[in-house]
Formats: structure tokens, sequence, C-alpha cells
């Protein structure tokens, strides 16, 4: 297949909303290092939206493509991991709030489940992500956009041992790996089944 043929069966609206996401993750680094901490904020609200926007367009009108089963999730993963990281270090003009060790635990479940779902595609087989992946994805979500007001959530809400922000992005960590253990579990189980189909044939 060529390049050409290859765009040409690929491009879509679902798969521009993914390249648009990749594109606008350099934009949030750009603000963020400037310090223009809510111009940051609503580009990765965007980015966010788009991820939810693609998603229902591609299943409505039957959209999907081999390019959108890799690539949607892994602009997901670079958008979210890249404002994590940026809000965990910060820097002179806006603070660093979450721990780092939530978001190593997210990069490294991350990186397992690219990895796995890129093999599992070259065989074939598409292994569907499930309810608590996409719980724990809208809870890192939430976790981030309320991380820009950690210290607003702090005084409004004295009791808690930490601030709501971290409290949802490490329950979001919680879930993320329950969804990997069952991820990789179907995962298994299909790899058998296709193995046992392609012997049969």
């Amino acid at each position: 297949m060529t390049v050409r043929q290859y765009v040409k069966e690929n491009w879509n609206v679902p798969n521009a909303l993914t390249l648009l996401r990749l594109m606008l993750v350099p934009v949030y680094v750009v603000f963020f290092a400037m310090g223009k901490k809510y111009w940051a904020l609503i580009t990765f609200m965007v980015a966010s939206f788009t991820d939810f926007l693609d998603g229902q367009i591609a299943r409505r009108h039957n959209l999907i493509t081999d390019f959108g089963k890799l690539m949607d999730p892994l602009a997901d993963k670079i958008m979210v991991l890249t404002a994590m990281f940026s809000m965990v270090f910060g820097n002179r003009h806006i603070p660093g709030v979450i721990p780092l060790a939530a978001v190593l635990v997210l990069f490294v479940k991350e990186a397992y489940m690219v990895h796995g779902s890129y093999r599992m595609l070259k065989l074939g087989v598409v292994v569907h992500s499930r309810m608590a992946g996409k719980v724990a994805h809208c809870g890192f979500i939430l976790g981030l956009v309320l991380s820009y007001f950690h210290d607003q959530l702090l005084a409004a809400i004295p009791g808690l041992p930490m601030g709501l922000d971290i409290l949802i992005i490490w329950i979001s960590v919680a879930i993320a790996l329950y969804a990997m253990i069952f991820y990789t579990r179907d995962s298994m189980k299909k790899l058998r089944e296709h193995q046992a189909a392609q012997q049969e044939q």
C-alpha cells in the first residue's frame, strides 16, 4: 500500500481530531513553559474534548480504522502524561502539585498497554478498553483540571488528608491498575483463541 492509499483509507474526521490532539501537545507545553496557566488549562481541556468527540463520531458513523485504534489511545496517553508531568515539576509561575510516584506508576502502566495493544493489533487481535479504564481516564482528566486550583481546593476543603485533586488522581491510579489486570487477562484469552483459530485453518 502506498502512502497516498494509506492516507486516503484513514483520512476521516475522527482521525483528524486525533491528529489535532497530538498537535495540541506542544501548544500546551509552550503555554505551560511561558507560565500561561489558564491558556495551558484551556488547551488541555480542548484536547480532552476532542478525545470524547472523535470516539462519538467514529462509532456513530462507523469510521473506525486501524490507524484510529492505535493512534487515538496513544494521543490520549501522550496528552495526559504530558500534562501530568508538567504539574509534577511545575515552573516558577505554576507550582507542581501532583506526586511524581502517581505519574510514574501511570507511565509504566500506559507504556505496557501501548506495547501490548500494538503487538495484539499486529496479530489482528483487538482488545477493547473496559469501562474501568474509561473511568480512570476521566478521573485523571478531572484530577488534572482540579490541580490547577490546588491551593483554592485546600482552603475550601481543609479536612481532607490531601487536596481533592490529588485524591482523585490516586483513586484513578488504583482504577487504572485494576483495568490493566483485566486488560491483560482479556488479551491472553483472545490471543489463545486467535492461535487456536490459526491452527485449525
